[in-house]
């Protein structure tokens, strides 16, 4: 009569653990329903779920197992499993899976404590809890370090957008970032990232910057800023801010151009997206000048920006062709991916301000990163306390993995 039996194994992490079992193993027929191992800090936990054709030979693969690990100084426990038991485990594999995604500086246990309580009051288990961050420092924190835990969910959330409302009730109240996604097929096959420019690529709006130069910097940061917010209509916005550009020497742009800063993470992000075979796009409500600039940087496939108009080295206050708002930017997203023959699912959209909302809102992944509140709330994803780097983590890609394909890059160039 054949038994199912759960083993567990337990201790300092050496060679040869797994290998020593599965070799006892395979000497009395056993099939492997369901293997899982992980190593923190050096210690070893193995489950291996296992159904033996012959129970009669339970006590004897139990006594082999024991003596194999003697040695090792390994902690071995063994459970019986019933067969109705395994059978309702392998009902719930149909269930839908679900990816919370937490973002910090340093995680603390009362993170993990309150994030988990949520996905309790939803009616969904944990799976699996994955570190994707690289290991953190115990004595400080520096102002780029990262941290991410991964939490694999199954199940159906009892109220889907009380979970989302509480995830982000969470990220306001504790100062860091939780995401939310569905795990499916296309969230390690997305193909194309497009970006907003100003405070999205750079940390600056650059329309500000050129109108401090032409000495009304606080009247139209003021625009720009309710312009970001959704309080005024982009287009009007936009040509209402032109207008106190007129007149402003040509040789400015150069200057404004070199002082911009790339944001936190970054070069980090795209040098990770070429590695990996993604395109990328800058979409901007700015100006193409500056997105050449940035797209010379960071190595941008499309750059879609306003054209602004100079005449006789000077700014006249006009932008040539159609301005790149909120659904220009949707509209070239579309475009953009028909062109690669990429779906919209395959998409990820990252962007701050009310204007990047339609292409947020359309994109396979849209995230609002270090956004107005309107833009947090509204986009399916934000990114508020980490670098633009914190979006690979979101895509499942950890530390250990983008470090292990640069190396390899490195030594195949």
């Amino acid at each position: 009569m054949r038994e199912i039996l759960l083993i567990n194994v337990a201790g300092e992490d050496k060679p040869g653990i797994t290998s020593a079992v599965s070799r006892v193993l395979d000497e009395h027929g056993a099939d492997i329903l369901d293997i899982g191992q992980a190593v923190i800090h050096d210690n070893l936990n193995l489950g291996i779920l296992v159904m033996i054709p012959d129970g009669q030979q339970s006590a004897l693969v139990q006594k082999e197992i024991l003596f194999s690990l003697h040695a090792m100084d390994m902690r071995v426990r063994f459970q019986p499993i019933s067969e109705s038991s395994y059978e309702h485990w392998v009902e719930q594999q149909g269930k839908p899976r679900h990816i919370v995604t937490l973002l910090a500086r340093r995680v603390a246990a009362h993170h993990i404590a309150r994030v988990t309580a949520v996905t309790v009051e939803q009616g969904l288990n944990i799976d699996k809890i994955t570190r994707l961050s690289g290991r953190v420092p115990l004595e400080r924190i520096e102002a780029n370090t990262k941290a991410c835990v991964e939490f694999s969910l199954r199940g159906i959330p009892v109220d889907l957008t009380a979970l989302r409302a509480s995830l982000l009730e969470l990220s306001a109240e504790l100062d860091i970032d939780v995401a939310y996604q569905e795990d499916n097929i296309y969230r390690r096959n997305r193909r194309l990232v497009v970006f907003d420019m100003d405070s999205t690529l750079i940390e600056a709006e650059v329309i500000d910057e050129l109108a401090k130069e032409a000495g009304v910097g606080d009247e139209v940061a003021a625009i720009t800023d309710a312009a970001m917010r959704g309080e005024l209509d982009f287009k009007a916005s936009f040509a209402e801010r032109m207008k106190l550009l007129r007149g402003l020497d040509e040789s400015v742009l150069a200057a404004v151009a070199a002082r911009l800063k790339l944001t936190e993470g970054a070069e980090n992000l795209m040098s990770t997206l070429r590695l990996l075979g993604y395109r990328t796009a800058i979409l901007s409500g700015g100006f193409d000048y500056f997105a050449r600039h940035i797209q010379k940087q960071l190595g941008i496939d499309y750059i879609y920006a306003n054209h602004l108009e100079v005449v006789d080295g000077q700014v006249t206050g006009r932008v040539c062709g159609e301005v790149v708002d909120g659904q220009r930017k949707a509209q070239l997203l579309r475009e953009i991916a028909a062109s690669e023959n990429i779906s919209l699912e395959q998409v990820i959209a990252v962007g701050d301000g009310a204007n990047d909302l339609p292409m947020l809102s359309i994109a396979g992944l849209g995230i609002a990163f270090r956004a107005k509140p309107l833009v947090k709330a509204t986009a399916k994803q934000s990114i508020s306390k980490l670098g633009l780097d914190g979006i690979l983590y979101l895509m499942g890609l950890s530390d250990r993995d983008t470090l292990l394909w640069q190396h390899e890059q490195l030594l195949s160039s």
